[in-house]
């Protein structure tokens, strides 16, 4: 089993795609990259505590490469966008991949490559590749939140991958 961590703005939606790809076993959202210690929800939302809202994606890399997983995050969002994905704005929706191991961090090199060579959106990734600091679990009600939310606008996103 293997840990990445993926940004890719609010974490919801993308936890929801996530978890449901054969080969992940689990799948956390919670704050990464940041200053403080057990950081709430409340305080990253200010922006000011450095952290990144994230997706702990535990997977069977014999089921679900690292690459395939990384081929979904390009598609889950725009990477071209600093700080922001659609109206969500601020450093916590940064686009990024926390590595864990040395050869997620040389696949996660070469996917950005891949991606800016591509041209999808006619502009180039803001995508960090980091190494992956604590990860701090969100709470509960972030948890599974499209499962916990049916009625959610952005629901149907969810049921497309």
């Amino acid at each position: 089993m293997e840990t990445i961590y993926l940004g890719a703005g609010c974490f919801w939606g993308v936890e929801a795609i996530l978890k449901r790809q054969d080969g992940v076993i689990s799948t956390e959202v919670g704050y990464l990259g940041g200053e403080n210690s057990e950081p709430t929800y409340r305080e990253v939302c200010t922006g000011t505590t450095g952290h990144a809202e994230v997706v702990e994606v535990k997977y069977d890399k014999e089921i679900i490469s690292t690459e395939k997983l990384l081929n979904l995050f390009w598609r889950l969002h725009d990477p071209t966008q600093l700080n922001r994905q659609g109206v969500d704005v601020g450093t916590q929706y940064r686009s990024g991949i926390f590595y864990t191991t040395e050869e997620q961090k040389r696949i996660a090199e070469k996917s950005k490559a891949d991606f800016d060579a591509n041209n999808s959106f006619n502009k180039k990734s803001v995508t960090e590749i980091t190494k992956a600091s604590e990860f701090w679990i969100g709470e509960d009600y972030h948890q599974d939140y499209f499962d916990k939310n049916p009625g959610h606008l952005c629901h149907t996103l969810r049921d497309s991958y």
